[in-house]
């Protein structure tokens, strides 16, 4: 199966653009090309057979980003680790709500996380990094980037102007500034970056190496792909774990890097040398879920919110770190009207007692599930400090915030009084 006819990667109607929810319908699929079949089928093969022998080449040639002059534009299909049917449709779909020019598909966010970085960054050249991190990005960037050579240099995620630019200077002194790479909304910690001053800086001269600026970088998993769009505030690429709130439904593991046509050749090319791409029917998984992605965000931001002022109000919990939260007139809370559609359904709040009674908490829960991850359908909760930052140095965990009686909770698409209730009785047992 080739690419799909250009009529099917139509995204206006008479110069009316169509939105994204109408595109995940059927953008980027030929049923005419499949039997007719509404919903693209599985293609759960390993390799694809060529026309002719010259075909295979001029495959080949693309595939190492080699193509002659006269080879065609598409030479279609080789390899399932270079390229299949359900990849490309989901790639297609992926760059809609960024608005990006193209999209990479991963075995798992930290697949698209390192191959990203990777695609950019070499031995003797710098990571700049805002910081708290997810517990793996943070491990690998501190921890394994140097092993390869690669320096890294942290700034705080709520950075202002001078104190970004004071790293850019110190990155700059240890070598080639390869990545500035952020995440915001900040995991667990819901703290933000912004995002316009990141991409601003990165491209003032002091903060290139013989002219070429360094690429930034941005883990939109928390808010996109609907109440964020990093490439909109100048991000060049954005990543995601497809795992969370795009999959949505808890029942596959997946990423993606999405940006500029360039810059997705170079990631791209690196996917195949490293085997990170996705199995077919993950992907195929993938286009069932980004039908309804936007729904669900949005029911979950809703319920979120209820659960917020819950408790905000509990006795018995210190702080809630919730968006809308924000103190008017702070920095913080200019960001979040200025990048941020939503606050998001995802938040931590700090209970009273520290870890024992973290623990209880998490314990009593009776729908609400005891469970790491995010953005399913169902409310997940986690002590990120034993969990998923657990491969933080504890001293570093501490600074960063992520303290002993911090709960994170990803709220889902249940009914919000029910999980009000189980949260009550939860909260009882500290």
């Amino acid at each position: 199966m080739s690419k799909p006819s250009k009529s099917y990667r139509k995204r206006d109607i008479g110069g009316r653009p169509l939105s994204p929810e109408t595109l995940m319908l059927g953008y980027g699929y030929n049923p005419k090309q499949s039997e007719g079949a509404i919903k693209p089928p599985i293609f759960q093969t390993s390799t694809f057979a060529f026309e002719s022998a010259e075909h295979g080449e001029q495959s080949f040639r693309a595939a190492r980003g080699v193509p002659l002059a006269d080879d065609p534009l598409d030479p279609g299909l080789a390899y399932s680790r270079i390229n299949n049917p359900d990849v490309e449709i989901l790639e297609d779909r992926l760059t809609i709500y960024d608005g990006a020019e193209a999209a990479v598909a991963f075995s798992s966010g930290m697949g698209a996380i390192t191959t990203a970085i990777l695609a950019v960054a070499g031995a003797g050249s710098v990571v700049l990094h805002s910081s708290p991190l997810y517990g793996g990005t943070e491990s690998l960037i501190r921890n394994v980037l140097p092993r390869f050579g690669i320096k890294t240099v942290e700034f705080p995620a709520t950075a202002d102007e001078a104190t970004l630019a004071r790293a850019i200077v110190e990155a700059r002194t240890l070598g080639p500034l390869a990545v500035i790479y952020t995440e915001t909304p900040a995991n667990p910690t819901n703290e933000l970056v912004d995002l316009a001053l990141v991409a601003r800086l990165a491209r003032e001269p002091f903060a290139a190496a013989n002219g070429v600026a360094p690429v930034v970088m941005t883990d939109n998993t928390y808010l996109g792909p609907v109440a964020q769009f990093p490439i909109e505030h100048g991000v060049d690429v954005v990543l995601y774990s497809l795992t969370k709130y795009v999959g949505g439904h808890s029942d596959l593991v997946a990423g993606a890097a999405l940006g500029s046509a360039a810059h997705m050749a170079k990631v791209r090319g690196l996917r195949t040398l490293f085997g990170t791409n996705p199995d077919p029917h993950t992907c195929w998984l993938l286009l069932r879920s980004m039908e309804t992605v936007r729904l669900r965000m949005e029911a979950s931001f809703a319920n979120a919110r209820k659960l917020a002022v819950f408790l905000a109000a509990h006795p018995k919990v210190e702080v809630v770190r919730f968006l809308d939260f924000l103190p008017e007139g702070s920095a913080q809370r200019e960001i979040f009207e200025r990048q941020c559609l939503s606050a998001g359904s995802t938040f931590s709040f700090d209970v009273v007692g520290g870890k024992d009674a973290a623990f209880r908490v998490l314990n009593r829960l009776q729908v609400a599930k005891l469970a790491v991850s995010l953005g399913g359908t169902e409310t997940l909760m986690c002590h990120p400090a034993s969990t998923t930052h657990s491969g933080v140095d504890p001293a570093l965990r501490a600074r960063l915030g992520v303290t002993e009686g911090l709960i994170r909770i990803s709220v889902g698409i249940e009914n919000a009084d029910d999980l009000i209730a189980d949260l009550s009785q939860a909260l009882e047992a500290v």
